[in-house]
């Protein structure tokens, strides 16, 4: 035992540096970037990434092709949908006001390899998409122009013919990413006056859009004579709602600002409300005219409201519509670039990316580095890529960051709130250290929390009394299930059943859409096997949903918290699953591709300057005390002895000696 024990301790070791979490400082609100945006920013921040091009051109494609009139529907299903993510975002947001959104959620509840890798993730989604939108514009601008942009490239430039690159270098979608990355540096507020600017004028046209197409609108255009309002039928609905959901991906740039926010606590929730409806009422509204004003089935997919106008005869409408649509690209394009810098930012932070990514302009500061940087790799992968190409590698980054963010929402509300001065990971230098307890400072033994004792023939006494008369704290079984579950999992530590609880509800998730998306087709299950699936994975499912609610939740009412917890980040953890699993398996490859290259990043550099890790190596003297959980169960108080005499304490259980113990023995550990 003692050679195996021997054997596995470096794996040990490497499993607790993977999975080691962040360490937050006691003010919250201390920041080296600069907290000036109000409600109001954050809010037009967070409508300038959902109403982009996808108004102008997912509509028209999702209303022929899968949907008809009914894409209503869909694009109400879908913000639906979303508002489970942008719940989640939204707490975390106002809880912890960091920047690095997905990233540093993750960090702070799951773990440092885990952070890492969704961070990694979306740093490529936010490239991807910006260049997408940039290649767009472009295109949008030059078929104003007849393609005279396109034709003088090829002519007098230089063309290719190599696959997923663009036939021609896009000079223009380039030009665009350098010049906004450019005015991005000045600051935080440069950037949102542009926003303001480009928000106002998208909406205006919106407004536009429906006030004139509402007075062209012939309901005929929904009858039978048509195809009806449903001509694809419910299956049409959900697999429009599954390609609409993809429109609602931006808002998760609220909670990257929420560092820069004046009032992170407030502006955040609200922020994210208001602007998920607001894009949410815009997208079913835009839909509603585009169906009424032409036949669905005569849409152009690729300008359908510019074209429903000149049909109409307004042919001057589709002018508004083209400014229009170029503002809200260009409010898209400067949310990419506005919260792309700052995970990268975020992780250069944490010393998990290059330092030279950490440093802050100290006259606008911004990350100007960061935003130089990535700005020119985002401008080269639109010189060069098909738009095409680069759409098909979307999104599977955002749904693995909105997957690990409901998780994590679960895990911290079910978790004990850490004291000043302790930490389940890694201590804290920074954090104020708790002074040794004394016999004048134990806890009595009628409140609900941990109680300190000199020996272990105290706790013995008291063991009965504290089982019989305590509440049930944090992350414990709740009393009136004691009866039922007591035996089973009534001594685990606080939180330890919830988190293993998640995993199980992650694991039957990817189980449950695997059967679900290819259980038929690609594995051809006969109808028994494919049916008992279903029931075994469901039933883990809602089985792993209960457990974790038969347990103790926080009842923080300082900041914005999920409802409903764990069924509203239960249900999106499914949805974002089963949109994983719809996606291409040319996707999957790139994401596999990806992974490896953070790995190498991260093996190599990341967890070797890790800020958490430099703390874990800091030399402390350290003692230990007994504790005794409210369970009655018997837990082991590890307390680093600071050269002043104080202490810093973290926990751990214990087996209980035959004889009893010294009342407290220092010494190294």
């Amino acid at each position: 035992m003692a050679t195996c024990a021997t054997g596995c301790a470096p794996a040990v070791r490497l499993c607790q540096r993977l999975n080691r979490l962040k360490t937050l400082d006691d003010d919250m609100m201390a920041t080296s970037l600069k907290r000036c945006l109000s409600t109001l920013d954050l809010t037009l921040l967070g409508v300038g990434g959902m109403v982009g091009s996808g108004l102008y051109v997912l509509t028209g494609t999702v209303a022929k092709d899968m949907v008809g009139p009914a894409v209503v529907i869909s694009f109400l299903f879908a913000g639906i949908a979303s508002l489970l993510a942008a719940f989640c975002y939204a707490e975390f947001g106002a809880r912890i006001p960091k920047t690095g959104s997905a990233y540093m959620f993750t960090y702070v509840s799951v773990g440092e390899i885990w952070a890492f890798l969704i961070g990694w993730n979306v740093i490529l989604e936010n490239m991807i998409g910006g260049a997408a939108v940039a290649r767009a514009w472009s295109g949008y601008l030059d078929s104003i122009f007849n393609h005279a942009i396109q034709n003088f490239t090829e002519t007098h430039i230089m063309q290719w013919h190599v696959p997923f690159l663009a036939h021609y270098p896009d000079l223009l979608a380039a030009g665009i990413l350098v010049v906004a990355s450019f005015f991005i540096s000045f600051g935080v507020q440069v950037s949102s006056y542009l926003n303001h600017i480009f928000s106002t004028v998208s909406m205006g046209v919106i407004a536009f859009i429906l006030v004139f197409g509402f007075v062209l609108a012939d309901p005929a255009n929904w009858s039978q004579k048509e195809g009806g309002f449903a001509p694809f039928g419910l299956s049409g609905i959900m697999a429009g709602s599954a390609t609409c959901f993809y429109a609602f991906v931006g808002f998760d740039v609220i909670a990257s600002s929420s560092e820069e926010a004046k009032n992170p606590q407030k502006a955040v929730p609200i922020a994210t409300a208001i602007s998920l409806g607001l894009a949410t009422a815009a997208y079913i509204l835009v839909s509603t005219v585009l169906t009424l004003m032409v036949p669905w089935h005569t849409l152009d997919p690729n300008s359908a409201l510019a074209d429903a106008f000149f049909r109409r005869g307004y042919s001057w409408a589709g002018i508004i519509v083209a400014v229009g649509s170029i503002c809200a690209m260009n409010t898209v394009l400067l949310c990419n670039l506005f919260s792309l810098p700052r995970i990268v930012y975020a992780m250069a932070e944490d010393g998990l990316f290059f330092s030279f990514f950490a440093r802050v302009n100290p006259v606008t500061k911004v990350p100007v580095n960061a935003i130089l940087v990535f700005g020119v790799l985002m401008a080269t992968m639109a010189l060069i890529f098909d738009l095409e190409a680069l759409v098909q590698f979307l999104s599977i980054g955002t749904l693995l960051a909105y997957t690990f963010v409901a998780a994590s929402i679960i895990v911290l509300r079910f978790q004990p709130e850490k004291s000043k001065g302790t930490s389940s990971t890694s201590p804290n230098p920074n954090a104020e250290p708790s002074p040794a307890p004394s016999e004048s400072q134990t806890i009595t033994e009628d409140s609900g929390e941990l109680k300190e004792y000199e020996s272990f023939s105290d706790k013995l006494q008291l063991v009965e009394r504290q089982k019989t008369n305590e509440p049930r704290g944090v992350g414990q079984l709740k009393a009136r299930w004691e009866p039922y579950l007591g035996r089973l999992v009534g001594d685990s530590e606080p939180g330890e059943v919830v988190a293993f609880c998640v995993l199980s509800l992650m694991v039957s998730s990817v189980s449950l859409c695997a059967v679900l998306e290819f259980g038929n087709n690609q594995l051809q299950l006969p109808l028994w096997s494919f049916t008992m699936l279903l029931v075994i994975f469901s039933s883990a499912f809602i089985l792993s949903l209960a457990l974790i609610w038969f347990h103790e939740p926080q009842t923080n009412t300082k900041t914005f918290q999920v409802p409903l917890v764990p069924l509203i980040p239960g249900a999106s953890i499914l949805i974002n699953i089963f949109l994983m699993l719809k996606l291409s398996p040319l996707t999957w490859v790139r994401f596999t591709i990806w992974i490896a290259i953070g790995l190498f990043v991260y093996f190599g550099y990341g967890i070797w300057h890790s800020k958490e890790g430099m703390r874990e190596l800091q030399p402390k003297d350290m003692a230990a005390r007994y504790v005794v959980l409210p369970s009655g169960s018997l837990v082991e108080t590890v307390q680093s002895v600071q050269p002043d005499g104080q202490v810093d304490a973290s926990a751990h259980h214990i087996t209980p000696p035959a004889a009893p113990a010294a009342e407290e023995y220092p010494g190294k550990r």
